[in-house]
């Protein structure tokens, strides 16, 4: 599945995208979070507070719960302010 990354986890993960293979255990966005934050050191610190990052599967916004089965495309974001 093609990962994408934005604003500040780009950074600290040093890469826009690339290409997962998540294992069959990993169902939800929750758990995609979960097993992206096992990958090492960058991703362990850009995701040290998944319960502020956000998602969107084929570029429509989801909740955590969300099934990723099926989607082409996860991308995930910090929390977005307005002015």
């Amino acid at each position: 599945m093609k990962v994408v990354y934005f604003a500040w986890l780009r950074e600290r993960i040093q890469r826009p995208e690339e290409e997962i293979a998540f294992p069959s255990s990993v169902t939800t966005v929750r758990e995609a979070l979960t097993f992206l934050s096992g990958l090492g050191e960058n991703y362990a610190y850009a995701f040290e507070k998944p319960e502020i990052i956000r998602a969107a599967l084929d570029k429509k916004h989801v909740k955590p719960e969300t099934l990723i089965a099926g989607a082409r495309e996860i991308a995930f974001f910090p929390p977005m302010t307005g002015g």
